[in-house]
C-alpha cells in the first residue's frame, strides 16, 4: 500500500461537464521537471503564474494559471502543481494526456498514473495532515445537502471533532498510567489509586465520554438526514401532505384513487436536518388494486416502510367513522414492522367535524404518537415538523454540532462499552486491576480509530474509495 503512495498522481479535479474553469492537478515527489515541460518556466511557490500550458510541439493548449505547493506545505504533503484551465472536458483532457506524456518522457521523473478516487486527501492523511476525521470530513462538506450539515461539516474539518477525541484520549492515557503504575506496585496499589482519585477520574471520562456521543448523533443525523416515508388508504391526502411539507407542487393531486402509483421522494430540511420524504402508493389489498401497475406500487410502498426511519401513517378524518375504512386502517397498522418509528397523522382536519379528530386521537393507545393537521391549509405542520424531529432525536441548535459518522458513533459506544466494564472492575479494587487495564486499552483503541491512530488499511480504502476523483 505505501509503495503505491510514492508514485506521483494525476487527476482532474473539477467535476465533468462545461465550466468557467476546470483544474488538473498533480501530487508528488519532484515535479520541477513536469512545471518545466509543461509552462516552460519555473514557478514561484505558492503564487499563481498565468501563461500557456505547453503541448508536446511547444504549441500552447491553452492559457490559464499554473500553481506550485512544494512539500511539505501543501494539501497533501508532497510536491502539488495546478493548472487552472478553461473549463471545457477537451481542453483538461488534452491537459492530462500532456501530464502524462511529459513524465513519460522525462527519465528523472517516476511513471506518473491517474489517481483512484479520494486519493489526494488519502495521502494528506499518510502525511500527517489531516486525521481520518478530518479526511472523512471533506467528502461531507462537499456531499452535505443542508447549510447546517455543511457548516457542520467544516467544523470536523477544522478539527473541532477531532479535538474532542484527542482530549478524552489524552485523558485516558493518564488514567491508563496510573493503573499501570499501580500494577508495577502491587503493595501500594489501594493507596495508590485513591491518592490519584482513579475511580472519579474513571467517572468523570465517561461523563465527557457521554457528551461527546450525544453531538457526534446530532452530528450523524445532520450528515444522514430522516427518511420519512407517507403512506396510508388511497385518497387519504398524502401527496397533499408532501406538497405541502415541500411548498412546491410536486405530486399529481386527484379526488380519483390510486394515482400515484410509485415512489415521489424530496429533500427538505427542518431546522437543519435534512429530511428525505417519500410519498408512496396508496395501500390496499392486491384484490382491490385495479390492476397490476398499482399492485407493483403498492408493493414498492411496503419496501419503503421497511427501510424508513419514520412512517407517517395518513388517515383521512372524513371518513374515519366508516366501520371499512376504520377496518382497512388497522390492517395497514398491523402489517408495520416497528410502531416506536410510526406517527399517527390524521388528515382533513378542515373537513372533518371538529371533535372528531379529539376522539380519534384519544382512542389510541397511550404513548402513541399523534396529531391533528390539514394539508389544504397547513394548519398543523409545525407540529408534524416538532414531532420529526423529536422522533430523529435531534435537540441541539446546529451551531456546535461537528459532523459524524455511523462509524464514529459505533467507535463511541464501543469506548462507552469499554468504560462501563471498566467502572465495574475499579468498584472491586485490587482483585480485579488487570482487567481494568484492559478495559481502558480497549477503550483507548476504539478512540484511535476515529482519527485514526488505529486503522485497518482494509477501513481506509473503503472510506477514500467513496470520495470524488480528484479529490
Amino acid at each position: 500500500m505505501l509503495a503505491r503512495h510514492q508514485d506521483p498522481i494525476i487527476a482532474i479535479a473539477t467535476a465533468p461537464g462545461r465550466g468557467a474553469v476546470g483544474i488538473v492537478r498533480v501530487s508528488g515527489r519532484a515535479l520541477q521537471p513536469l512545471i518545466q515541460a509543461l509552462t516552460g518556466r519555473t514557478l514561484v511557490p505558492r503564487h499563481a503564474t498565468y501563461g500557456p500550458f505547453l503541448g508536446v510541439d511547444g504549441v500552447p493548449i491553452d492559457q490559464g494559471l499554473a500553481l506550485y505547493f512544494p512539500a511539505p506545505h501543501s494539501y497533501t504533503g508532497e510536491d502539488v502543481l495546478e493548472l487552472q484551465a478553461h473549463g471545457g472536458p477537451v481542453v483538461l483532457q488534452l491537459l492530462l494526456a500532456r501530464c502524462l506524456q511529459a513524465a513519460a518522457a522525462d527519465g528523472s521523473l517516476p511513471a506518473l498514473r491517474l489517481a483512484e478516487p479520494g486519493e489526494f486527501t488519502e495521502r494528506a492523511f499518510l502525511n500527517d495532515k489531516l486525521d481520518l476525521a478530518q479526511a472523512e470530513a471533506v467528502a461531507d462538506l462537499i456531499d452535505a445537502s443542508t447549510e447546517a450539515a455543511a457548516r457542520s461539516a467544516a467544523r470536523s474539518l477544522s478539527g473541532a471533532f477531532s479535538e474532542r477525541i484527542t482530549a478524552l484520549r489524552d485523558r485516558l492515557i493518564e488514567l491508563r498510567m496510573l493503573v499501570e503504575a499501580t500494577l508495577d506496585f502491587p503493595e501500594e496499589e489501594i493507596d495508590f489509586l485513591e491518592k490519584a482519585d482513579a475511580r472519579g477520574r474513571l467517572d468523570r471520562l465517561a461523563g465527557q465520554l457521554a457528551a461527546v456521543l450525544d453531538t457526534a448523533q446530532q452530528g450523524a443525523l445532520l450528515r444522514e438526514g430522516l427518511k420519512v416515508v407517507i403512506a396510508g388508504q388511497p385518497n387519504a391526502g398524502k401527496s397533499s401532505l408532501l406538497n405541502a411539507l415541500a411548498g412546491a407542487e410536486l405530486a399529481i393531486v386527484t379526488p380519483i384513487p390510486g394515482t400515484t402509483r410509485d415512489k415521489v421522494s424530496e429533500t427538505l430540511q427542518i431546522e437543519g436536518v435534512p429530511v428525505h420524504i417519500i410519498d408512496t402508493a396508496g395501500l390496499r389489498s392486491d384484490e382491490e388494486a385495479s390492476d397490476e401497475v398499482e399492485r407493483i406500487g403498492i408493493a414498492r410502498s411496503w419496501g419503503a416502510i421497511a427501510e424508513a426511519d419514520a412512517v407517517l401513517l395518513l388517515h383521512d378524518l372524513t371518513r374515519c367513522d366508516d366501520p371499512v375504512y376504520a377496518e382497512a386502517d388497522r390492517a395497514i397498522e398491523a402489517r408495520l414492522p416497528d410502531r416506536q418509528r410510526l406517527v399517527h397523522v390524521y388528515n382533513k382536519a378542515d373537513a372533518a367535524p371538529a371533535d372528531r379528530a379529539a376522539s380519534a386521537l384519544a382512542a389510541l393507545p397511550e404513548g402513541s404518537r399523534a396529531l391533528a393537521l390539514s394539508a389544504r391549509t397547513h394548519d398543523g405542520l409545525q407540529t408534524l415538523r416538532e414531532t420529526l424531529l423529536a422522533l430523529a432525536g435531534w435537540h441541539a441548535s446546529p451551531e456546535g454540532v461537528f459532523i459524524a459518522r455511523t462509524r464514529h458513533l459505533k467507535a463511541l459506544r464501543q469506548a462507552q462499552d469499554h468504560l462501563g466494564q471498566a467502572r465495574g472492575w475499579a468498584a472491586q479494587a485490587d482483585s480485579a486491576l488487570d482487567l481494568l487495564a484492559e478495559e481502558l486499552r480497549l477503550a483507548h483503541d476504539a478512540l484511535g480509530e476515529i482519527t485514526g491512530a488505529y486503522t485497518p488499511d482494509d477501513l481506509l480504502g473503503d472510506i477514500f474509495t467513496r470520495f470524488c476523483i480528484g479529490k
